[in-house]
């Protein structure tokens, strides 16, 4: 039975292709297949990447010793700001952490007092548990590279969309491609030609006026042109319907969609509901759901790559949430910080992008008398109305 349907398909396949070829007539299902090179042109995929590698592009780096302080002169620093003659340290960052996310792990190279984004990198443990790294079948000294992973359950390799949502980006690419090409057209038209004799692909009249009759419906490039094209007898022309149905494809972009925000660690319909309402809860969300994972693996495997397993040493991405609220938010902020004194009226100022004063008034640190405790509301007053003791805030009198 097998033997009889594959030479039937064969058979079937031989014929079409004649009549293609013969008649000019063709059938084709474009469809796209997701690699490195186009999976951005999904216009969702693309808007959640750069959401996510934008954070990480817009924070600060920093080197912090073992206790915490900021080490301002490192040369890492200066690496980081230039990591090489071709990208910026904005430029790298945002593409390494494009990489991770689509393909689950990226490979940063320290050499030359240069760093450089690996490509091709072939992995392999030996008997000893030792990594080795090999482009082709030069190996690469392990203090020179990173293997920065997205761990999924594999202790060589990485997760990222390319792996994990790969059937779902070619059906909603698929569908959109489907949507974009048929507007693209104007809309997808196709007729039948029913004729009653048979197709022969040897009659030369027949096929003569088919070629016709396709040349004059392929001229047809305007809403606005009218073609006649008389038929004789036995001859027809129906129209088809367009098989892009454009309400079945829109219910399943609605539901496939929503779904490509999970393999990045995002739920779509929260966040977009956060982002109408509040832009501060959706970066912060955005911030602790996908953003944060990624700059701490990014942090050790940095800092792993420039100063060894040894140092105390440590890269640091800090990140200023304040940077995606709006002003008067981030003024209303400002303010309470001052008033709780949690920051002095320079940091304010400061945060609100105003040069410090240095002055020594703007240097203190002030609270707001409705936040004293009750007990001692009525000791402050009395301190105010007449000037204050010089030993009022030191806090030695008994209350």
């Amino acid at each position: 039975m097998r033997l009889r349907d594959r030479f039937s398909n064969w058979l079937y396949n031989r014929i079409e292709k004649r009549m293609n070829k013969d008649l000019g007539g063709s059938v084709r299902f474009p469809s796209i297949y997701v690699n490195d090179s186009n999976v951005l042109e999904s216009s969702d995929v693309y808007e959640l990447m750069q959401d996510i590698s934008n954070q990480l592009m817009l924070s600060d780096i920093v080197v912090e010793d073992a206790e915490g302080n900021e080490i301002r002169n490192d040369p890492a620093l200066s690496i980081l700001r230039n990591p090489n003659s071709y990208l910026t340290q904005s430029e790298f960052i945002k593409l390494m952490a494009n990489t991770y996310l689509l393909d689950g792990e990226v490979y940063p190279i320290y050499t030359n007092e240069q760093l450089h984004l690996a490509a091709n990198i072939q992995t392999e443990l030996d008997n000893r548990l030792n990594l080795h790294f090999k482009i082709g079948s030069t190996e690469i000294p392990p203090d020179m590279i990173r293997q920065v992973k997205n761990i999924g359950t594999s202790h060589l390799k990485g997760v990222g969309i390319l792996n994990l949502g790969r059937r779902t980006l070619e059906g909603v690419m698929n569908a959109e491609k489907a949507l974009t090409d048929k507007y693209i057209k104007g809309g997808l038209l196709a007729f039948l030609l029913k004729l009653d004799a048979h197709i022969n692909p040897g009659n030369g009249a027949q096929k003569k006026l088919i070629k016709r009759i396709l040349d004059q419906l392929e001229e047809i490039d305007e809403t606005r042109s009218i073609k006649m094209i008389p038929l004789g007898k036995g001859y027809n022309i129906e129209t088809l319907k367009s098989p892009v149905d454009d309400e079945k494809i829109l219910s399943y972009l609605n539901v496939y969609k929503k779904d490509l925000g999970k393999y990045l660690g995002i739920d779509v319909d929260t966040y977009r509901s956060l982002i109408k309402n509040d832009l501060e809860k959706a970066m912060m969300y955005l911030h602790n759901k996908a953003v944060k994972p990624i700059m701490r693996n990014f942090e050790e495997h940095l800092s792993v790559l420039f100063f060894g397993t040894n140092s105390s040493k440590r890269i640091k991405f800090k990140i200023n949430i304040l940077n995606f609220v709006p002003y008067s938010t981030k003024t209303n902020i400002a303010y309470n910080l001052v008033r709780t004194m949690v920051a002095r009226p320079d940091d304010a100022r400061e945060m609100l992008g105003f040069e410090q004063l240095g002055t020594e008034e703007a240097m203190k640190l002030y609270i707001s008398k409705d936040l004293i405790a009750g007990e001692d509301l009525g000791k402050a007053t009395a301190d105010s109305l007449k000037g204050g003791d010089d030993d009022s805030d030191t806090g030695d009198e008994d209350s």
